[in-house]
């Protein structure tokens, strides 16, 4: 069932725009800063995806949405860099631009071991495309469309939508890049929803050079109703295992786990610690076990208003895991307002980033802001436990 499609490698130079490109101070004491915010023709950021480079640069990526907040808006997909831990920002980079009545969606970057920054993103949730940096988001490739990737489901799942991510994808320790995908699909053409959908991953095993489709890993006649946005983490044994959206009952998180990243995807099972709102979460490992020293740690974050009248997006929460992510026993809100989608990435020294949606606007206005956010184990343990390094 595995397709491969062929990428050809030209780079280019990323359009650099001076929109919101000012410099803007660090996030200290745990202080959330913006990176991206509304203003002038852009109504709202949303969707953020988060890495950090080999060389210690933070990118950050998000959804420039043009007079509206619609997810049918038009789009400039956009990075900014930090190469200082967040305290500055460098100018705003366009990486894809718009295309009228065409979304550019769901940038999905992996960061690769010998430095390379891959991303993955849509345009209109109907095409999929691939470019990459090799000097840490300075400059990328033209982007490729790998569509055809994907119309390998179509024989059995006949997609009229695709998203990857949102947020970062992973490298697994054998080298193979991995990325969640979710797809929907409509019985009234052309009308085009997310819902009915379903979860896949793609992957690479030639550092981008082609990609390949894996196995179903869940959808909604299954057992978990119209499974979304996924983000996936490396276990211990070298596993895979993927955090997934539910919108339907309960309202847990969904997880299945793989061997590989691509096949034999375990029934997937409802994590009672992670409420779901439901709205898509961020998942990253801070730390391994390895032979016999150091311990696992792995940390989420999404909005946790289990508790809060009509469970509004509100209350982002740290949770951390110490038992690759069976329960997630220890738990610090980061933000008690309204906040929404997140990722996450992890510095050199241990210190966790997270980039997310917030919005200060009245009812139901959705010009949100992105900010960055950092903290620590110490932090988020209340000093019970503190990463060694």
């Amino acid at each position: 069932m595995l397709k491969k499609f062929v990428i050809p490698f030209l780079l280019i130079v990323v359009l650099a725009g001076c929109r919101h490109g000012s410099q803007i101070g660090a996030t200290e004491n745990n202080k959330p800063v913006p990176v991206f915010e509304p203003g002038g023709e852009y109504a709202s950021m949303r969707i953020p995806a988060l890495v950090m480079s080999k060389k210690g640069t933070l990118m950050a990526f998000t959804e420039a949405r043009i007079g509206t907040s619609s997810d049918w808006a038009d789009m400039d997909l956009l990075l900014r860099r930090s190469t200082d831990n967040g305290k500055t920002w460098q100018p705003i980079q366009v990486i894809a631009p718009r295309k009228k009545g065409q979304p550019t969606n769901n940038p999905t970057p992996i960061v690769g071991e010998d430095g390379t920054v891959h991303l993955l993103f849509a345009r209109d949730y109907a095409r999929a495309y691939y470019t990459r940096s090799t000097d840490d988001g300075l400059t990328w490739t033209e982007p490729t469309d790998i569509t055809e990737v994907f119309d390998g489901y179509k024989p059995s799942y006949n997609w009229n939508v695709v998203a990857p991510g949102p947020g970062h994808g992973i490298q697994l320790k054998n080298g193979r890049l991995l990325a969640p995908v979710w797809l929907a699909k409509s019985a009234t053409t052309p009308k085009r929803v997310h819902h009915p959908s379903a979860v896949v991953t793609v992957f690479s095993d030639d550092n981008g050079i082609t990609w390949q489709r894996g196995a179903m890993v869940a959808d909604s006649s299954g057992d978990v109703k119209n499974p979304n946005e996924s983000m996936a983490v490396q276990l211990n044994d070298g596993r895979v295992m993927l955090m997934m959206r539910n919108p339907g009952n309960p309202h847990r998180k969904s997880i299945s786990c793989s061997e590989d990243g691509s096949s034999n995807w375990s029934r997937p099972v409802y994590n009672q610690d992670l409420f779901e709102i439901p709205c898509m979460a961020s998942i990253v490992r801070v730390s391994e076990e390895k032979d016999g020293k150091g311990k696992n740690r792995i940390v989420f974050v999404n909005p946790d208003s289990e508790h809060i009248e009509k469970t509004p997006r509100r209350n982002l929460t740290a949770k951390l895991s110490y038992d690759e992510g069976k329960t997630f026993p220890v738990k610090r809100v980061l933000n008690p307002g309204a906040s929404g989608y997140s990722d996450l990435a992890v510095g050199a020294d241990g210190t966790i980033y997270c980039l997310y949606e917030t919005n200060n606007s009245p009812g139901k206005d959705f010009k949100y802001t992105l900010v960055l956010q950092s903290f620590n184990i110490d932090w988020l343990t209340n000093g019970k436990d503190r990463l060694k390094k």
